[in-house]
Protein backbone atom coordinates (compact mmCIF):
# COMPACT_ATOMS: atom_id res chain seq x y z
CA UNK A 1 0.00 0.00 0.00
CA UNK A 2 1.53 3.20 -0.84
CA UNK A 3 0.59 6.30 1.22
CA UNK A 4 0.88 10.20 -0.27
CA UNK A 5 1.22 12.92 2.20
CA UNK A 6 1.40 16.67 2.42
CA UNK A 7 3.06 18.06 5.30
CA UNK A 8 4.09 21.92 5.74
CA UNK A 9 5.21 23.18 8.74
CA UNK A 10 3.19 25.97 10.66
CA UNK A 11 3.70 28.94 13.03
CA UNK A 12 0.55 30.63 13.66
CA UNK A 13 -0.79 30.37 10.50
CA UNK A 14 -5.04 30.11 11.85
CA UNK A 15 -5.32 32.94 8.84
CA UNK A 16 -4.56 30.40 6.30
CA UNK A 17 -4.23 27.11 7.05
CA UNK A 18 -7.61 25.60 6.98
CA UNK A 19 -7.78 26.48 3.18
CA UNK A 20 -3.80 24.89 2.41
CA UNK A 21 -5.05 21.88 4.73
CA UNK A 22 -8.24 21.53 2.41
CA UNK A 23 -6.71 21.98 -0.85
CA UNK A 24 -4.40 19.55 0.03
CA UNK A 25 -6.54 16.58 0.77
CA UNK A 26 -8.03 16.62 -2.68
CA UNK A 27 -4.26 15.25 -3.86
CA UNK A 28 -2.79 13.47 -0.64
CA UNK A 29 -4.12 10.49 1.75
CA UNK A 30 -3.31 12.25 4.66
CA UNK A 31 -2.17 15.52 5.76
CA UNK A 32 0.66 16.38 8.23
CA UNK A 33 1.02 19.64 10.10
CA UNK A 34 4.51 20.70 11.92
CA UNK A 35 3.11 23.42 14.43
CA UNK A 36 6.36 25.29 15.51
CA UNK A 37 5.31 26.70 18.70
CA UNK A 38 1.93 28.79 17.52
CA UNK A 39 0.53 31.15 20.05
CA UNK A 40 -2.86 31.01 18.28
CA UNK A 41 -5.44 28.20 17.34
CA UNK A 42 -3.38 26.87 14.36
CA UNK A 43 -3.21 23.27 16.26
CA UNK A 44 -7.17 23.37 16.73
CA UNK A 45 -7.81 24.10 12.94
CA UNK A 46 -5.44 21.64 11.79
CA UNK A 47 -7.05 18.51 14.55
CA UNK A 48 -10.75 19.58 13.42
CA UNK A 49 -9.83 18.93 9.89
CA UNK A 50 -8.32 15.82 10.66
CA UNK A 51 -4.84 16.30 10.10
CA UNK A 52 -2.21 14.69 11.60
CA UNK A 53 -0.42 16.97 14.25
CA UNK A 54 3.48 17.40 15.51
CA UNK A 55 3.56 20.00 18.13
CA UNK A 56 6.44 22.01 18.95
CA UNK A 57 5.75 23.62 22.58
CA UNK A 58 8.26 26.22 21.85
CA UNK A 59 8.93 27.76 18.68
CA UNK A 60 12.31 25.82 17.21
CA UNK A 61 12.90 27.11 13.87
CA UNK A 62 11.94 26.44 9.88
CA UNK A 63 14.43 23.35 9.83
CA UNK A 64 12.92 22.11 12.70
CA UNK A 65 9.60 21.91 11.57
CA UNK A 66 10.94 20.67 8.20
CA UNK A 67 13.16 17.69 10.33
CA UNK A 68 9.99 16.43 12.05
CA UNK A 69 7.95 16.74 8.21
CA UNK A 70 10.12 13.94 7.55
CA UNK A 71 9.88 11.83 10.97
CA UNK A 72 6.76 12.20 10.51
CA UNK A 73 6.46 10.60 7.21
CA UNK A 74 8.95 7.44 7.56
CA UNK A 75 6.75 6.46 10.81
CA UNK A 76 3.30 6.88 8.85
CA UNK A 77 5.56 4.64 6.38
CA UNK A 78 5.02 7.05 3.65
CA UNK A 79 6.25 6.46 -0.10
CA UNK A 80 5.62 10.40 -1.21
CA UNK A 81 5.47 13.20 0.72
CA UNK A 82 4.64 17.10 -0.98
CA UNK A 83 6.17 19.57 1.26
CA UNK A 84 3.77 23.07 1.23
CA UNK A 85 4.00 26.29 2.94
CA UNK A 86 1.19 26.92 5.05
CA UNK A 87 0.61 30.74 5.11
CA UNK A 88 -1.14 30.30 1.23
CA UNK A 89 1.46 31.36 -0.93
CA UNK A 90 1.89 27.83 -2.72
CA UNK A 91 -1.26 26.38 -4.65
CA UNK A 92 -2.34 23.04 -3.54
CA UNK A 93 -4.11 22.21 -7.16
CA UNK A 94 -0.43 22.06 -8.17
CA UNK A 95 0.26 18.91 -6.15
CA UNK A 96 -0.18 16.73 -8.76
CA UNK A 97 2.36 18.78 -11.24
CA UNK A 98 5.12 17.46 -8.17
CA UNK A 99 3.84 14.23 -7.89
CA UNK A 100 3.96 12.75 -11.38
CA UNK A 101 7.79 13.33 -11.84
CA UNK A 102 7.99 10.69 -8.46
CA UNK A 103 6.42 7.98 -10.51
CA UNK A 104 8.83 8.37 -13.51
CA UNK A 105 11.38 7.33 -10.94
CA UNK A 106 12.56 11.11 -9.90
CA UNK A 107 13.55 11.42 -5.90
CA UNK A 108 12.92 14.60 -5.68
CA UNK A 109 10.68 17.43 -7.48
CA UNK A 110 11.83 20.96 -6.75
CA UNK A 111 8.72 23.74 -7.37
CA UNK A 112 10.42 26.44 -9.05
CA UNK A 113 9.52 30.16 -9.44
CA UNK A 114 11.70 30.40 -12.89
CA UNK A 115 11.94 27.26 -14.28
CA UNK A 116 10.65 27.84 -18.10
CA UNK A 117 10.93 31.77 -17.85
CA UNK A 118 8.36 32.11 -15.27
CA UNK A 119 8.94 34.71 -11.98
CA UNK A 120 7.98 37.45 -13.28
CA UNK A 121 6.13 38.47 -10.75
CA UNK A 122 8.60 37.80 -7.84
CA UNK A 123 9.80 41.19 -6.84
CA UNK A 124 13.12 42.30 -7.83
CA UNK A 125 14.69 42.05 -4.62
CA UNK A 126 13.95 38.99 -3.81
CA UNK A 127 14.32 37.34 -7.08
CA UNK A 128 18.24 39.12 -6.55
CA UNK A 129 18.78 37.49 -3.24
CA UNK A 130 17.64 34.08 -4.63
CA UNK A 131 19.56 33.95 -7.48
CA UNK A 132 22.35 34.82 -5.14
CA UNK A 133 21.65 32.14 -3.14
CA UNK A 134 21.36 29.83 -6.05
CA UNK A 135 24.79 29.97 -7.29
CA UNK A 136 25.80 29.27 -3.62
CA UNK A 137 24.21 26.25 -3.23
CA UNK A 138 25.98 25.18 -6.44
CA UNK A 139 29.23 25.84 -5.24
CA UNK A 140 28.92 24.47 -1.73
CA UNK A 141 26.72 21.21 -2.99
CA UNK A 142 27.12 21.20 -6.66
CA UNK A 143 23.10 20.69 -7.39
CA UNK A 144 22.16 23.29 -10.07
CA UNK A 145 18.38 24.70 -9.77
CA UNK A 146 16.84 27.55 -10.64
CA UNK A 147 15.10 27.95 -6.76
CA UNK A 148 17.10 26.11 -4.20
CA UNK A 149 14.65 28.52 -1.97
CA UNK A 150 11.52 26.77 -2.78
CA UNK A 151 9.49 25.69 0.34
CA UNK A 152 6.95 23.45 -2.09
CA UNK A 153 8.88 20.16 -3.18
CA UNK A 154 8.02 16.73 -3.37
CA UNK A 155 10.18 13.92 -1.91
CA UNK A 156 9.89 10.33 -2.79
CA UNK A 157 11.01 7.49 -1.03
CA UNK A 158 14.73 6.75 -1.13
CA UNK A 159 14.33 10.62 -0.22
CA UNK A 160 12.25 10.74 2.68
CA UNK A 161 14.74 7.58 3.75
CA UNK A 162 17.85 9.24 3.31
CA UNK A 163 17.08 13.22 4.38
CA UNK A 164 17.70 13.83 7.92
CA UNK A 165 18.85 17.54 8.91
CA UNK A 166 20.94 19.24 11.21
CA UNK A 167 19.74 22.78 10.90
CA UNK A 168 16.85 24.44 12.93
CA UNK A 169 16.96 28.14 10.59
CA UNK A 170 15.95 28.59 7.06
CA UNK A 171 19.06 27.23 5.85
CA UNK A 172 17.31 24.05 5.94
CA UNK A 173 16.46 23.83 2.43
CA UNK A 174 19.09 24.43 0.70
CA UNK A 175 20.95 21.32 2.79
CA UNK A 176 18.20 18.98 1.51
CA UNK A 177 19.60 19.77 -1.91
CA UNK A 178 23.56 19.47 -0.40
CA UNK A 179 22.48 16.03 1.07
CA UNK A 180 20.24 15.14 -2.15
CA UNK A 181 23.78 15.73 -4.34
CA UNK A 182 25.37 13.28 -1.67
CA UNK A 183 22.93 10.58 -1.78
CA UNK A 184 22.84 10.57 -5.39
CA UNK A 185 19.24 11.24 -5.37
CA UNK A 186 17.82 11.79 -8.99
CA UNK A 187 16.10 15.25 -8.86
CA UNK A 188 13.77 17.46 -11.83
CA UNK A 189 11.96 20.81 -11.51
CA UNK A 190 8.43 21.71 -12.49
CA UNK A 191 6.98 25.32 -12.75
CA UNK A 192 4.63 26.56 -10.09
CA UNK A 193 3.44 30.07 -8.91
CA UNK A 194 3.44 31.52 -5.68
CA UNK A 195 1.58 34.53 -4.12
CA UNK A 196 3.36 37.43 -2.80
CA UNK A 197 0.20 39.75 -2.18
CA UNK A 198 -0.42 38.08 1.12
CA UNK A 199 -0.33 40.39 4.15
CA UNK A 200 -0.22 37.85 6.83
CA UNK A 201 2.57 35.93 5.22
CA UNK A 202 4.57 34.08 7.97
CA UNK A 203 8.20 33.58 5.76
CA UNK A 204 11.12 35.46 7.42
CA UNK A 205 12.21 39.11 5.73
CA UNK A 206 14.38 38.38 3.17
CA UNK A 207 16.65 40.77 3.95
CA UNK A 208 17.58 38.83 7.39
CA UNK A 209 17.03 35.70 5.72
CA UNK A 210 19.01 35.98 2.65
CA UNK A 211 22.28 36.87 4.53
CA UNK A 212 21.76 33.63 7.55
CA UNK A 213 21.70 31.39 4.47
CA UNK A 214 24.38 33.01 2.80
CA UNK A 215 26.66 32.63 5.58
CA UNK A 216 25.69 28.97 6.43
CA UNK A 217 26.30 27.92 3.05
CA UNK A 218 29.25 29.67 3.61
CA UNK A 219 30.84 27.72 6.07
CA UNK A 220 29.23 24.44 3.89
CA UNK A 221 31.65 25.99 1.22
CA UNK A 222 34.57 25.92 4.09
CA UNK A 223 33.97 22.01 4.98
CA UNK A 224 32.92 20.85 1.22
CA UNK A 225 34.40 22.74 -0.76
CA UNK A 226 37.78 24.29 0.50
CA UNK A 227 39.12 24.34 -3.03
CA UNK A 228 36.46 26.85 -3.83
CA UNK A 229 36.63 28.38 -0.44
CA UNK A 230 40.51 28.63 0.26
CA UNK A 231 42.72 27.76 -2.75
CA UNK A 232 40.47 30.07 -5.67
CA UNK A 233 40.95 33.22 -3.23
CA UNK A 234 43.90 32.34 -2.73
CA UNK A 235 45.51 31.69 -6.54
CA UNK A 236 43.77 35.19 -6.92
CA UNK A 237 45.77 36.92 -4.11
CA UNK A 238 49.40 34.99 -4.92
CA UNK A 239 48.64 36.00 -8.82
CA UNK A 240 47.86 39.70 -7.97
CA UNK A 241 50.77 39.68 -5.51
CA UNK A 242 53.57 38.07 -8.23
CA UNK A 243 52.02 40.67 -11.01
CA UNK A 244 52.82 43.28 -8.48
CA UNK A 245 56.32 41.95 -8.40
CA UNK A 246 56.97 41.92 -11.96
CA UNK A 247 55.83 45.14 -12.56
CA UNK A 248 58.06 46.23 -9.41
CA UNK A 249 61.02 44.41 -11.11
CA UNK A 250 60.64 46.42 -14.42
CA UNK A 251 60.07 49.37 -13.14
CA UNK A 252 63.35 49.27 -10.87
CA UNK A 253 65.30 47.85 -13.74
CA UNK A 254 64.07 50.86 -15.77
CA UNK A 255 65.68 53.16 -12.72
CA UNK A 256 62.59 53.35 -10.92
CA UNK A 257 62.47 52.33 -7.06
CA UNK A 258 60.59 50.14 -4.65
CA UNK A 259 58.33 52.13 -2.52
CA UNK A 260 57.93 50.34 1.10
CA UNK A 261 53.82 50.48 1.19
CA UNK A 262 52.98 48.66 -2.28
CA UNK A 263 56.20 46.43 -1.63
CA UNK A 264 54.84 44.99 1.18
CA UNK A 265 51.11 44.52 0.46
CA UNK A 266 53.09 42.50 -2.52
CA UNK A 267 54.79 40.40 -0.34
CA UNK A 268 52.21 39.79 1.93
CA UNK A 269 49.54 39.19 -0.80
CA UNK A 270 52.13 36.60 -2.55
CA UNK A 271 52.58 34.84 0.82
CA UNK A 272 48.97 34.92 2.36
CA UNK A 273 47.97 33.48 -1.10
CA UNK A 274 50.18 30.63 -1.49
CA UNK A 275 49.27 29.65 2.18
CA UNK A 276 45.35 29.74 1.54
CA UNK A 277 46.37 27.30 -1.77
CA UNK A 278 48.05 25.27 0.32
CA UNK A 279 45.34 25.08 3.68
CA UNK A 280 42.62 24.61 0.67
CA UNK A 281 44.60 21.34 -0.72
CA UNK A 282 44.90 20.09 2.56
CA UNK A 283 41.71 20.57 3.64
CA UNK A 284 39.93 19.13 0.33
CA UNK A 285 42.41 16.24 0.77
CA UNK A 286 40.96 15.41 4.09
CA UNK A 287 37.33 15.94 3.06
CA UNK A 288 37.70 13.45 0.35
CA UNK A 289 39.10 11.05 2.66
CA UNK A 290 36.07 11.61 5.36
CA UNK A 291 33.42 11.26 2.78
CA UNK A 292 34.88 7.90 1.15
CA UNK A 293 34.98 6.61 4.89
CA UNK A 294 31.55 8.07 5.41
CA UNK A 295 30.25 6.10 2.06
CA UNK A 296 32.36 2.95 3.17
CA UNK A 297 30.26 2.93 6.19
CA UNK A 298 26.99 3.71 5.03
CA UNK A 299 27.89 0.08 3.11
Amino acid sequence: MTITIAAMPAYNESHSIADVIQGCKKYVDRVVVVDDGSTDNTVDIAESLGAYVVRHEVNQGYGAALRHCFEAARNLGASSMVIIDSDGQHDPSEIPKLLEPLRDGFDLVIGSRFVNGNGKNVPICRKFGMKVLDVATYIAGGLHVTDSQSGFRAYGKKAIENINLNRADMSAGSEILIQARDHKLKFTEVEIHCRYDLEDCSSEHPFIHGPRVLFRLLKDMEYRRPLYYFAVPGMIMASAGVLMGLKFLQDYILGGYLRFGPTLLMVMLTIIGAFMIFTGIILHAISRMMFINEQIRRQ
